[in-house]
């Protein structure tokens, strides 16, 4: 359950807060991970090992979106659908749908994974910390080859599907997208020395643009890459994350990403997070991070175009029992247009979340 205010100027063009009056917004639903039901399989056959998962997101009934409006997402999602063949040996190889690669690290870091975060978001689901300070991971069509872990190294990479450039503002004609896969690959390093565990991971993606009308004119190539850390030791938790990219855009992939006469518009990134495991199991945890937009270099007026996505997060995570946990989130989202146009969004939740 949800509660939100909202001020601020409204209708910013990629915004993450609202804006409005300071109404409040009462709302129930499904938080960041919506319901999941996952089946899959796997067994050992002339010397591969090969298994098969897929999964199922029917949405909770939300009533009034967290942002205003009439929720229209009570749907069935299928988020995986996929299989894996290989050896430990030499690797392994996925094909079908799953979390994209680049940026996958992120959201799974993310400790508003078992919250709300943010508001009504994309899909069947909120937001989380996605558009603020990270770019959605997505789910997505690929094939991929995963290496052996050598020692804590593993690296991963990939062709998924190619997605078109979206959003008031982006490419007016048609995008080359559908024609051209997305190329993402990361590389992570996971350590642990005493009572210090952790991991550090790069990842990156790039994809052909382009308007559809002259080559030759606009920035054809959308690329981004990242960084990230997380560091463990009695009890606290640390993670920082970078991104910055051309023609990727905002909160999802390839959204706002181009100017409508086909020039990129840079962006970039990040988050910072700390927690602590209290002696009880509960964990405390508090987050900053903003999603940044510039406009494209034939752009040189004021415009709703967002400029920022903005959030602090304080949360409390305790288990019941060992696969409930209680939730409790309190997000302030801000948002800002290249015209100096600002909306603040205060959001608060209760829930529970459960594993089995």
């Amino acid at each position: 359950m949800s509660q939100v205010k909202a001020k601020g100027t409204t209708g910013i063009n990629g915004a993450i807060a609202a804006g409005g009056s300071s109404a409040t917004v009462n709302s129930q639903g499904t938080g960041l991970l919506p319901n999941f039901l996952s089946f899959s399989g796997s067994t050992r056959q002339n010397d591969l090992d090969v298994s098969w998962t897929m999964s199922f997101q029917p949405a909770g009934d939300k009533g009034q979106a967290l942002v205003g409006g009439t929720d229209t997402n009570n749907s069935l999602n299928t988020r995986q659908s996929f299989l894996t063949f290989g050896d430990k040996s030499w690797g392994s190889i996925k094909l079908g749908k799953d979390l994209g690669i680049f940026a996958s690290d992120a959201i799974l870091s993310d400790m508003t994974l078992l919250g709300v975060g943010s508001g009504a978001g994309l899909g069947n689901a909120t937001n989380g910390r996605i558009g603020t300070g990270y770019i959605y991971a997505d789910w997505k069509s690929q094939i991929a080859y995963t290496t052996p872990n050598f020692n804590g190294f593993q690296a991963t990479v990939g062709l998924t599907q190619g997605w078109n450039q979206q959003g008031t503002g982006s490419l007016t004609t048609t995008t080359r997208a559908g024609g051209n896969p997305a190329y993402e690959g990361k590389a992570s390093y996971s350590f642990s020395a005493n009572d210090v565990t952790g991991k550090v991971w790069v990842s990156g993606i790039g994809q052909k643009q382009g308007n559809g009308v002259d080559a030759t004119s606009d920035d054809s190539v959308a690329y981004a890459g990242d960084i990230g850390a997380n560091v463990n030791l009695a009890g606290f938790g640390l993670t920082g994350y970078y991104y910055s990219g051309q023609g990727i855009g905002t909160t999802a992939q390839f959204l706002h990403g181009y100017s409508a006469a086909g020039k990129s518009r840079d962006s970039d990134g990040g988050y910072v997070q700390a927690t602590y495991v209290l002696p009880t199991k509960t964990k405390v945890g508090v987050s900053w991070g903003q999603s940044n937009l510039d406009l494209a270099s034939n752009e040189t007026t004021a415009t709703n175009i967002v400029k920022s996505n903005e959030m602090w997060t304080a949360g409390l995570y305790h288990p019941l029992t060992k696969h409930l946990n209680i939730v409790a989130e309190y997000s302030n989202i801000q948002s800002e247009n290249h015209a100096s146009g600002k909306a603040t969004t205060n959001s608060g939740s209760l829930g529970a979340i459960l594993f089995f």
